[in-house]
């Protein structure tokens, strides 16, 4: 989960990025079969994608969904690419995912599965996801700690660092899932051709990311999420989601990665119950407690009950 500089972090602003207690597993099988079977199945245990991948060249044989194959695809070329050993016995193999969160959550189920196939594959996850994706990365080196990291990439090289970040407010922190999906490869898109002075606007979401790293007050961090929203919006050329749906909401709303999706985060000076109640009202169900979406391994045990 990115915190900090999202758009920002493709041009070397420093990033705040928390890893989550939900998941993705994923078990490989080898088998006497001649091509490579793939089964995910979701929160539920239910199939919800499945393909046949020909072991010549990763083109699917046969699938539910073309475009997850093709991904699928380009994944498996770009590891035999960085390890030339990876799948070169001919052997077929079954290999099954299993998400821990619901599907429709968004919850970097891309980013995750390009980190399983990268230990599967015994090469380096992040060169891995260079392979196949014009992001950043940050969400591919978060899939691989337990703890919070601050991550860079700038002039083409990577430094991401685990930090202890526990603000004294985060309970008074909340996510919020707004059941839209958006592909973080149509984000980029859009900030790499519409984003003005995109420099300049790094060198402020660092300062923000600082500054946040350092705050102690729930007043200070909502103060600093409004100018980060202020700064992407007035940069990308999109209204910020406080403005456009949240004008009401007593405290401060910042979208999460892509703006247009997935989740945001909510920060409030009331309880709980205030805030599901409001967001309820807005037709939102899903909000989760800061406490319980980061990872820790109470959080992680909870999460799979």
């Amino acid at each position: 989960m990115l915190l900090t500089s999202e758009y920002g972090v493709l041009d070397g602003a420093l990033s705040l990025a928390i890893p989550t207690c939900y998941g993705q597993k994923m078990t490989t099988k080898q088998t006497r079969k001649s091509d490579l079977h793939w089964f995910s199945y979701d929160l539920e245990g239910n199939e919800w994608f499945k393909a046949q991948i020909s072991l010549m060249d990763f083109s699917p044989v046969k699938t539910t969904d073309d475009k997850k194959a093709l991904f699928l695809q380009k994944l498996l070329k770009g590891a035999v690419r960085l390890n030339s050993e990876f799948l070169s016995k001919w052997n077929g193999f079954d290999v099954k995912t299993y998400l821990e969160f619901p599907i429709h959550w968004g919850l970097g189920s891309s980013s995750t599965l390009i980190y399983l196939v990268a230990q599967w594959a015994d090469v380096n996850p992040l060169l891995l996801h260079f392979q196949v994706s014009e992001g950043s990365g940050y969400d591919v080196a978060v899939a691989g700690t337990d703890l919070p990291i601050t991550y860079q990439f700038e002039d083409e090289t990577i430094n991401y660092t685990e930090i202890d970040f526990d603000p004294p407010y985060k309970d008074h922190l909340y996510f919020v899932n707004l059941e839209e999906k958006q592909s973080s490869e149509d984000g980029i898109r859009h900030y790499l051709k519409n984003a003005k002075a995109r420099k300049t606007l790094s060198k402020e979401l660092t300062a923000i990311t600082q500054a946040v790293l350092k705050c102690n007050s729930l007043t200070k961090f909502i103060d600093l999420i409004n100018k980060h929203e202020s700064l992407v919006s007035e940069h990308v050329g999109l209204e910020s989601i406080q403005k456009t749906r949240f004008a009401d909401f007593n405290g401060g709303v910042k979208s999460l990665g892509a703006w247009g999706g997935d989740f945001i985060l909510a920060a409030s000076k009331t309880g709980l119950t205030s805030v599901k109640s409001y967001f309820s009202s807005k037709g939102y169900e899903t909000v989760i407690p800061y406490s319980e979406m980061i990872y820790n391994e109470k959080a992680a045990e909870l999460a799979k009950v």
